[in-house]
């Protein structure tokens, strides 16, 4: 596995002028900036390993401990549609993930309110209590992923990763 650092090493700012010269970009293409593009791509990888990982600890994936956040926020229950654009995710993934969290008895289905032919899922107690237990851990473990940067690196890391996000569309549009 990769430590920290060799990610930062691999690929270098040399490996990505050479790339570029290659394709006889150089004059339209900052290596530097792909140079960061690829390091995020990378960490980004990393994290989401990472992530499946820490939330396995509790029976959960990523995605269905997002959704059980989602719901908590939400007053306990929101349509799979509504899931779905909350989550950025497709309605089938959206599917798959409360049917597993029913599963689990950490989600149910209900008749809406609003409107007896949708659902909506709802959290359960079980569910909420799952959110409750995994707390502790989990905002700790995040706090010391960070740990490392001051308060004030970490304003300008949110300031800068809001810049980057915005210019994420680039590799979709």
């Amino acid at each position: 596995m990769e430590t920290g650092r060799q990610l930062t090493e691999s690929p270098s700012l040399t490996q990505a002028s050479k790339q570029i010269r290659r394709y006889g970009l150089e004059a339209d293409v900052d290596p530097q900036a792909v140079l960061v593009a690829v390091r995020l791509l990378a960490a980004g990888a990393r994290l989401g390993q990472a992530a499946e990982a820490h939330f396995a600890r509790f029976g959960l994936s990523t995605g269905r401990y997002r959704l059980l956040a989602a719901l908590e926020d939400s007053d306990g229950e929101l349509s799979p549609s509504h899931l779905a654009a909350v989550l950025g995710v497709t309605r089938a993934t959206v599917t798959g993930l409360i049917d597993g969290l029913e599963k689990q008895g950490l989600v149910c289905r209900r008749a809406s309110a609003e409107d007896g032919r949708a659902t909506v899922a709802v959290l359960t107690a079980r569910g909420a209590q799952q959110l409750r237990d995994v707390a502790p851990e989990h905002f700790g473990r995040l706090q010391a992923m960070v740990g490392g940067l001051t308060p004030e690196e970490r304003t300008v890391f949110l300031e800068l990763l809001e810049r980057v996000s915005e210019g994420i569309n680039a590799l979709t549009d």
